[in-house]
């Protein structure tokens, strides 16, 4: 999903399977706050004003009480390691994740609070979006991308995940006549020049290896940029969009071209623009649509699976920029399972959406999936280094005779003594 409003889509797969949860679990309080957004049915990124890109006022999510009040279901903090079953990963570095959690400056700061409930475990990804009202803010609004920009250059270890519009009004609903339209104005390049701005707005900031997610969610119905009216037009596009921001002088921009999980308005495969201008295959992935097992999700066409697999033939690294709770509620099992399949497929990045419906942190909807999220996470920081066991000394080996010279008696001392010693003695018999 995205800015502003996101559409539900139907018909998509979501996710169920049985889940055994930790047993003797100690209580704590949750994060303490539901940002629950009436009328947004999925991850939403608040808008801009034309004029001074704001983050939206939401509260920040306190660090969690002393204790659980009513409104606030009680997350367990994870059970001590010889209560816990083995999560998946365990023994290894955690992945590269984060979770999408405001798309202004709160959004930073919320990071170091979401590790700290994570038991320190570090978010190595933060992910935000440019607002898609007019083509300024796609641009990179002066002051709009600072406070990311300075998260990123704290650590050389990090990433900065942007998700890029590729057309102004983008979620004004624009009929299929008047996206079409736009594509082909955009396919002979009347829209370069913007992207131009962009590339060197983050040069400029000293972020040139920012993760591009551009046009997501293509294959649906919700977005300006969307690919269904024009594929052509909308291939021809996305290639010069990448190609003018890597003309830019000092750019390492990576491009990370990710559907919704499913069919959608079209199959996600025709709009994939070919993998010179690639370089992340991603896919958008929640709990939906009601019913559906994580299992549906994963056979189903243009699902999990065939995901995994088109970006294995093409020779590229996978990504979820955004994942989280839906159609189902609070799902314990479909967080289980999808933590186990990142786990299992290793893509490059990952991030929650969390918020209401979708999140696990700032949403006190959904403890159980919390409880699963956490007790997964929780104080993953590093591989723990391998101690080598010291190599104990040779143990120094007794020099005893076989017996005491003729006219001699050994006086007995002990086997403690003669160890030390390392000898017996004898006493002439005169």
């Amino acid at each position: 999903m995205a800015p502003q409003q996101r559409r539900a889509r139907a018909g998509r797969p979501a996710a169920v399977v049985a889940a055994a949860l930790f047993a003797s679990a100690t209580l704590a309080a949750g994060p303490g706050l539901a940002v629950d957004r009436p009328g947004h049915s999925r991850a939403a990124v608040p808008t801009t004003p034309a004029t001074t890109p704001t983050a939206p006022a939401v509260p920040s999510p306190p660090l969690p009480p002393p204790s659980p009040t009513p409104d606030t279901p009680p997350v367990p903090l994870p059970p001590t390691p010889s209560q816990t079953p083995v999560p998946p990963g365990s023994g290894r570095p955690v992945a590269d994740f984060g979770a999408f959690l405001d798309s202004g400056p709160q959004g930073v700061a919320r990071m170091t609070e979401l590790s700290h409930w994570l038991g320190g475990t570090e978010l190595k990804v933060a992910h935000t979006y440019l607002p898609g009202r007019r083509w300024r803010d796609i641009e990179g609004a002066p002051g709009f991308l600072d406070a990311w920009a300075q998260w990123r250059r704290e650590k050389a270890d990090r990433t900065l995940v942007l998700n890029v519009p590729m057309q102004e009004r983008n979620e004004e609903n624009l009929s299929d006549d008047q996206v079409r339209w736009l594509l082909r104005q955009a396919a002979v390049g009347a829209f370069d020049h913007h992207f131009r701005a962009l590339a060197e707005r983050l040069v400029e900031l000293k972020v040139p290896d920012t993760v591009i997610v551009l046009g997501w969610e293509m294959n649906g119905t919700t977005y300006t940029h969307r690919c269904g009216p024009d594929p052509e037009a909308w291939k021809t596009y996305w290639n010069r969009i990448v190609a003018t921001m890597r003309s830019v002088p000092g750019q390492d921009f990576r491009f990370d071209f990710t559907p919704s999980r499913g069919r959608d308005a079209v199959p996600w495969t025709e709009c994939y623009p070919g993998d010179a201008t690639v370089d992340i295959i991603g896919m958008d992935s929640y709990d939906q649509p009601s019913g559906v097992s994580f299992d549906e999700q994963v056979t189903e066409p243009y699902g999990l699976q065939q995901h995994v697999d088109f970006a294995k033939a093409h020779g590229k690294a996978i990504s979820y920029p955004e994942w989280g709770l839906f159609r189902n509620g609070d799902n314990a099992e479909y967080m289980r399972r999808m933590l186990a399949w990142i786990d299992e497929h290793k893509p490059l990045y990952n991030t929650l959406t969390d918020y209401c419906p979708h999140g696990v942190w700032q949403c006190s909807a959904n403890p159980r999936s919390s409880r699963i999220y956490r007790a997964v996470l929780y104080g993953r920081t590093e591989q723990p280094a391998q101690v080598p066991t010291p190599t104990p000394a040779p143990a120094r080996e007794p020099v005893l005779t076989t017996g005491p010279p003729d006219g001699c008696r050994s006086p007995v001392l002990g086997d403690w003594t003669e160890y030390w010693l390392g000898e017996r003695f004898c006493i002439p018999f005169d």
